[in-house]
């Protein structure tokens, strides 16, 4: 099947792209530039935010773009124009088939420009008319993940005698692991699978639980320090917009509602054994 995948270069869509190619689909990853892609992947140039892309001979599409903060792009050129460019596309060429990655808490009211514009681009999947599967992943662990080995990585590992932790740290979270997610989308594209999953892997952690398997996967250990909340209310809106802020207001929002789902019985068969946390952390974390 040939399958445009927009977001292809990214670090989930890099191993979409892999399972795609695993499953001898030829994937099409629209992209500014081809960095990262496996020459066996056909490079579309485009920027999904700014134009509508010609589709033709184009069987599916899968939307993966996603930002956590806004460098250059907007969250709503990414998660709201750019699915409504691909939605434009798709029925210009005649293509009936769209998978697209929102994310777990994604819905309006939030606070969070992350999550409410997330909920915007599901809105117009669902309301498109085309044939859709719809995944709300919860944090994504694997290399060259942006959580876990950049933000608990940087708190874990900066030159500090303690680890700073947020409030009480019981905020609960229920991270999935990127191989899984590229075979949740690998599969509800070959079995037809239609509406909107939660993806999450199989095992909840308290906050602070993360911070002490980080701990142990870069052979650290160092006391905790409790931030209140409080203080932390009135400092991460003061230090947001700097470049060097280590959690933006979005985050920070998003961290203090924590992040889990049950793990949806409809996805048992896609995804039998899903990879917990302590299996996988070990192999890539490093100060």
């Amino acid at each position: 099947m040939r399958v445009l995948v927009v977001g292809g270069t990214g670090f989930v869509g890099r191993h979409v792209v892999a399972r795609l190619l695993q499953g001898e689909h030829t994937p099409l990853v629209l992209a500014r530039t081809p960095r990262d892609l496996p020459p066996e992947a056909v490079f579309l140039q485009g920027d999904i935010t700014r134009e509508v892309p010609d589709l033709a001979g184009v069987e599916a599409a899968i939307y993966l773009a996603g930002i956590i903060r806004e460098r250059g792009q907007t969250f709503r050129q990414v998660h709201v124009e750019g699915v409504r460019n691909l939605l434009l596309g798709l029925k210009q060429a005649g293509v009936g088939r769209v998978l697209h990655m929102s994310a777990l808490g994604a819905r309006r009211g939030t606070g969070s420009r992350y999550y409410e514009t997330k909920a915007e681009g599901e809105e117009l999947v669902r309301n498109s008319g085309l044939s859709y599967a719809i995944f709300r992943p919860s944090l994504i662990f694997g290399p060259g993940d942006e959580f876990f080995g950049g933000v608990l990585r940087g708190l874990v590992c900066a030159p500090l005698p303690f680890v700073p932790l947020i409030g009480d740290g019981s905020f609960p979270f229920r991270p999935v692991y990127v191989g899984d997610v590229a075979e949740a989308f690998a599969q509800a594209l070959e079995r037809g699978l239609e509406g909107t999953y939660d993806l999450v892997g199989p095992r909840e952690y308290t906050f602070r639980e993360l911070l002490e398997l980080t701990m142990a996967a870069v052979g650290r250990k160092k006391p905790f320090l409790p931030i209140p909340l409080p203080l932390m209310d009135l400092a991460v809106p003061l230090l947001s917009p700097l470049p060097f802020a280590p959690i933006t207001r979005d985050q920070y929002l998003m961290l203090k509602g924590g992040n889990t789902a049950p793990f949806p019985e409809a996805l048992r068969d896609l995804l039998p054994a899903p990879k917990p946390l302590e299996e996988v952390l070990p192999s890539y974390l490093r100060c």
